[in-house]
Order: structure tokens, then C-alpha cells, then sequence
């Protein structure tokens, strides 16, 4: 069993230790709502610079990841996103990686590390840092995570597409665009959120750096890069799909609208003779209007109106129109 300690309300810890090894093991501490008090420990604790502490405590999310080499450690945000409601959106964590521990810093936003972290506190025995006892292993294996859970959001994405897809033909059309236009705003969101993944882990790759090495981390590290590329096709295929499904919904739109417009254009054409006669018929003439006075005037004008938009019609249907 892991050492485990609750420092705080927002601060715990464990202590993943291999009793086989020499070694002092790894420490997690995991920082939830970082605060003032947060930021004392962290500072009197560790000595990170000021504006690490600010960053990870900001309320705002960062409008991109971040990375930084500093003296005895590495700061990193990154981003992963998150389902809600039907929309993803960006959660954020903050992470300081040094010699024997590893903080991550969030506002719960993101339920898969703390669920991870809670698994870690009951058995860390199947880590890999239990036996590597190495802060840059724990953050893969924290990485590897976050990043595999990437492909339950692609799949609910490929479930949605699916259903549109099916009732493309059926469904009232601007309801249908709706329901796509949320489906392009999520993939676009996830896009945007990962974009920048693959660029952070070759960095860390590229450090020269005495927490992170790259002969120990290169095997593990490159298969995150391998994630982020397989996540960035598969979103890449959904985007042309659903590009693919909006443009014909949108094309059944317009043919909709233009049999709609061509209905109510053959009504106008029709009923125009008809109204052209009533209001000449209508006139003030009585000694000079024609059948005015008969004992079948009316039903003459209505057998010259029938006739008249009869005529319309068989030349509509001559020329293909109806």
C-alpha cells in the first residue's frame, strides 16, 4: 500500500515507495481550488518562482499549453478535454516535476486524474514508477491516462455522427443542422485543445535536463506522441465527415426551399389570371361591361377562370415545370 497523507482540505499526498530499491520513491502531491495558503506551501516547500504559483492559481484557464525548464524543475500546463452537457470543453492542469515528487495542480475539472490518483492510493504496485521510482515515469503514466481517455470522447463524436448520418433524409432539416453544428463545435474544440500535445511531449523529449532523461523517458514518451497523433487523424476524419454531412444537409435544405418556391410561384402564376378577371369584372361599368345583367354571367366568369388556369397547367406540365 502507498504512503498516503491528507495535508490540507485541497492538498493530499502519496508516496509511491518500492521497498525493493534503494531509492526514496515518488511523491504526488495533488492540489485541488490552489489557493493562498497553496501557494505558502508550495513556496516555502519547494521555491518555485512567484509566477509559476500565480499561473497555477489563476481562475481564468490558460489560453495554451506552457512549458518551462527552471532550476530543480519543469512547469507544465497542459489541457485535456472534457465532456459536459454535450459540449467539450478545456480543463486545465498545472504540473511541477522535480527530483523525487510531482504536483499537479486543477480545479477537478478533469475527473480522470483524481480518479487515477485515488486508484494510486489504494494499489500502486502496477505503476511503473513503482519500480522506476521517477517523477518523469509518474507523469507519463499520469499522461498516458488523461491522453487514452481522449478516444472515449472520439467514439461518443463517432456514435453522434452515426445517428445523423441515419437520419439525415428523415429529420426536419434545421433542427438536423443544429444538432451538426454542435458536433463540428466539439470536434473543433477537441482539435484545438490537442493541437498543441504532440509539440509539448517532443519538447520534454529535447530537454537536456537531470529530471528528465531522455534514454530512460524515450520509449515511454514517444508512444504519448504516437496517442496525440492518432488522436489528431481521427478527429482529422471526423472534421471531412462532418463537414461532409453538413454540406448535404444543407443541399436538402435548398432543395426543400426551392420546391417550397416553386410550389408557391405555380400558386401566384395560377391564381393571377383569376385575379386579373375579378378586377376587371369588378369595375364600375354597368352599362358597358359585358354579361353584366345576363342570367349566367357568373357562372360563364368562373368557367373562363377554371379554363384559364387549366390552360397554365398543361403548359406547366409541357415544359416539365410541375
Amino acid at each position: 500500500m502507498p504512503k498516503y497523507k491528507k495535508i490540507s482540505s485541497k492538498i493530499e499526498q502519496i508516496t509511491i515507495d518500492n521497498p525493493k530499491t534503494e531509492k526514496k520513491g515518488v511523491t504526488w502531491y495533488n492540489i485541488v481550488d490552489a489557493g493562498k495558503k497553496e501557494i505558502e506551501f508550495l513556496r516555502k516547500k519547494f521555491n518555485f518562482q512567484l509566477k509559476h504559483l500565480q499561473a497555477s492559481t489563476a481562475k481564468a484557464v490558460s489560453q495554451r499549453p506552457y512549458l518551462e525548464v527552471c532550476d530543480g524543475y519543469l512547469f507544465l500546463i497542459l489541457h485535456f478535454p472534457i465532456f459536459d452537457k454535450d459540449k467539450i470543453f478545456a480543463g486545465e492542469i498545472d504540473f511541477f516535476i522535480g527530483h523525487g515528487y510531482l504536483i499537479t495542480i486543477h480545479n477537478k475539472s478533469v475527473p480522470m486524474l483524481g480518479n487515477f490518483f485515488n486508484s494510486c492510493r489504494k494499489d500502486d504496485n502496477y505503476l511503473l514508477s513503482y519500480n522506476l521510482e521517477s517523477s518523469a515515469i509518474l507523469l507519463y503514466e499520469i499522461l498516458q491516462k488523461l491522453m487514452t481517455e481522449n478516444y472515449t470522447l472520439l467514439d461518443k463524436n463517432s456514435i453522434a455522427i452515426n445517428e445523423v448520418d441515419q437520419i439525415l433524409f428523415a429529420k426536419e432539416a434545421r433542427k438536423l443542422n443544429f444538432e451538426i453544428l454542435k458536433l463540428k463545435r466539439n470536434v473543433l474544440n477537441l482539435r484545438k485543445i490537442i493541437q498543441n500535445h504532440k509539440n509539448i511531449l517532443k519538447k520534454l523529449l529535447e530537454m537536456d535536463s537531470s529530471i528528465v532523461t531522455k534514454k530512460q523517458l524515450k520509449k515511454y514518451y514517444l508512444s504519448l506522441i504516437e496517442h496525440s497523433k492518432r488522436v489528431w487523424e481521427i478527429t482529422e476524419n471526423q472534421k471531412e465527415h462532418i463537414d461532409a454531412l453538413y454540406t448535404t444537409a444543407e443541399s436538402l435544405m435548398n432543395y426543400r426551399i426551392s420546391n417550397i418556391m416553386k410550389m408557391l410561384t405555380l400558386l401566384s402564376v395560377i391564381v393571377l389570371p383569376l385575379n386579373l378577371l375579378a378586377s376587371i369584372f369588378g369595375m364600375n361599368f354597368n352599362k358597358s361591361m359585358p354579361m353584366v345583367g345576363t342570367n349566367y354571367g357568373f357562372w360563364i366568369m368562373i368557367i373562363l377562370m377554371s379554363l384559364s388556369s387549366l390552360t397554365i397547367l398543361i403548359i406547366f406540365a409541357k415544359k416539365k415545370w410541375l
